[in-house]
């Protein structure tokens, strides 16, 4: 009896020692790395990843957060809502992180969202939902270094008539950000005197979208705007090459990439629009960063447009902890806009804004992705590029700016 209770007592002080293991030691600050290592969004996650680790990097060799080192804790959403909810939870309840960086898609972030809110901590994304603007403004604990399907939408809609559509039908996964790519879309296309002839909302993980396609089809539009991912417009493109129909295509391109291009061939993915926001390639910060994430991942940063969204959150909420001056998440989040955008000093980097803060100044901090400059729902307004595939190629063939 004596043995068993032994026993007992040693697996729980074993537990009590690997939970204080993982949550904060003295002269740390814990953040999480949410990101999308698997699934759907695999092609951006470990990238994303290795961006959030280059940034910790930079804030750790100028000194840390308050003189505190940053530890980056990673875990993988598996782009599912439920997992990335069990992640999450650990992050908050065992790590007892003060922020949560890099959740992508916005079925994912909407799910995380209210854990982080409860919690009252920080949550960083890159996800486009619109619903997520009303909690940012609600909570001010909410940040997106991605555009919003709002501004998603507004510039379909400027996309559609620049090539001169006059008539679009519209196909959308069912989740926040597909619906709200295609809904904001269909508000601006018609405000402009665009006519819209049908869409259809679908379910996800089908082995054919023939019957949805067919649907929007026999509407006889002369665009089609998807609110899609790389998976669903897969099969979507491969049946309607099939059909031999002549149609168009815009789409994000999360859901049209060079690996969609690989997977189906340059025949059936010509002239397919894809669009995106496109990093502050003008920006000091992005020169940096750019050379930094090559020489960490061997890949080129164009193939990866949210690394630079979340290299980003990692310097910003360093900054903004530095001016706060605390560890406190509530406190930190205040101090957010005030050094994302004007007045301030323009600086290119941790290193650089710490030395302007310890200047006395007030900063602005210039983002790789982006100049991210906050609205109060803490959202941001980048540039758009817009790429058609050409010969198995996806050049930038134009910007927008909403």
């Amino acid at each position: 009896m004596k043995s068993k209770k032994l026993s007992v007592l040693a697996g729980s002080m074993i537990l009590i020692l690997s939970l204080l293991g993982t949550s904060a030691q003295a002269g740390e600050f814990l953040v999480g790395a949410l990101n999308p290592l698997t699934g759907v969004g695999g092609p951006y996650g470990p990238g994303m990843l290795a961006a959030i680790r280059i940034a910790a990097e930079e804030v750790n060799e100028a000194g840390g957060i308050l003189g505190n080192k940053v530890v980056v804790i990673s875990e993988d959403t598996q782009t599912d809502p439920e997992a990335a909810v069990r992640a999450a939870k650990k992050l908050i309840e065992v790590n007892k992180v003060p922020a949560i960086l890099g959740t992508w898609s916005s079925g994912v972030s909407m799910a995380v969202i209210p854990l982080t809110t409860r919690a009252g901590i920080i949550e960083m994304n890159v996800s486009g939902a619109p619903e997520i603007s009303k909690i940012g403004k609600e909570t001010g604990l909410v940040f997106r270094t991605q555009a919003s399907n709002t501004l998603f939408g507004v510039v379909f809609a400027r996309i559609a008539q620049r090539e001169g559509y006059k008539k679009a039908g519209t196909m959308a996964f069912n989740n926040p950000s597909g619906i709200g790519n295609t809904e904001e879309f269909k508000k601006n296309f018609i405000s402009a005197g665009g006519a819209i002839t049908g869409g259809v909302v679908y379910e996800p993980n089908q082995a054919s979208y023939r019957s949805e396609l067919q649907k929007v089809l026999t509407t006889r539009p002369e665009v089609i705007v998807m609110g899609s991912y790389i998976k669903d417009t897969t099969i979507i493109l491969k049946e309607w090459y099939q059909l031999n129909e002549p149609m168009k295509f815009i789409a994000p391109a999360w859901a049209v990439n060079p690996k969609l291009i690989e997977t189906l061939g340059p025949e059936i993915t010509e002239g397919v629009i894809a669009v995106d926001t496109v990093p502050n390639t003008s920006s000091k910060t992005y020169e940096n960063f750019l050379q930094k994430y090559k020489k960490a991942t061997g890949e080129d940063v164009s193939r990866n447009p949210y690394a630079p969204m979340v290299y980003d959150q990692m310097i910003l909420l360093a900054l903004a902890a530095e001016t706060a001056k605390s560890m406190d998440p509530k406190a930190i989040a205040a101090k957010v806009r005030e050094i994302s955008g004007p007045p301030g000093e323009a600086v290119y980097g941790f290193a650089d804004g710490l030395a302007k803060l310890k200047a006395g100044k007030k900063i602005d901090y210039d983002g790789a992705s982006s100049a991210i400059d906050f609205d109060e729902s803490g959202d941001v307004r980048p540039t758009f590029g817009i790429y058609r595939v050409e010969k198995g190629q996806l050049p930038l063939k134009y910007t927008i700016k909403p």
